[in-house]
This record gives C-alpha cells, structure tokens and sequence, in this order.
C-alpha cells in the first residue's frame, strides 16, 4: 500500500467537477483507491464519484489518498497532485 495526505486547496472544496476529475483519473489505474478524510475512520472508494460527494470536504480538509496495487505509487502520486493544483480552480 502507498498513501499520501493532501489539503483541498480550491475554494469551493470537494464538489463535483472536482470529483468527477478525480474520479475520471483514478480510473486510469488498476490500483484501488480510497480517500479517508483526516480524523475519520471511513475510507471512500476514489472511483466513485457518489462517494467522494458524501464526504463534503471543503477547502483546508485535509485527506489522505491510498493506493494497493500494481501501479498505487503513481495512482497516489497523480491524484494527490491533482487535488494539490486545485483541480484547476485557483
């Protein structure tokens, strides 16, 4: 397993174009994905986009993104660069 955590840097937080782009790349990978959001015992599934919105994370919400599988390094690594650029937001 490989992990990462990364803060929500955009200013809307977690919504949905940020999730679906999250979504859309983590399906790129074979690895499974899970987001667990800091102080929080439940970990979301990164391939689904319904999930990812229950959480309701918003900007400063710090998450740690964890991968298993062939390719979890680069799956981690990517995503967490995704959500540290804001997702194109800022």
């Amino acid at each position: 397993m490989f992990s990462k955590e990364v803060e929500i840097v955009n200013p809307s937080g977690f919504h949905v174009r940020p999730a679906q782009l999250f979504v859309e790349l983590a399906a790129k990978f074979t690895a499974d994905i899970k987001i667990q959001p800091q102080g929080v015992e439940m970990q979301i599934d990164g391939k689904s986009v319904l999930g990812l919105m229950t959480l309701g994370l918003a900007k400063g919400s710090v998450v740690q993104i964890s991968a298993t599988g062939a390719d979890a390094e680069a799956a981690v690594e990517q995503l967490s660069a995704l959500v540290a650029s804001g997702f194109g937001e800022i």
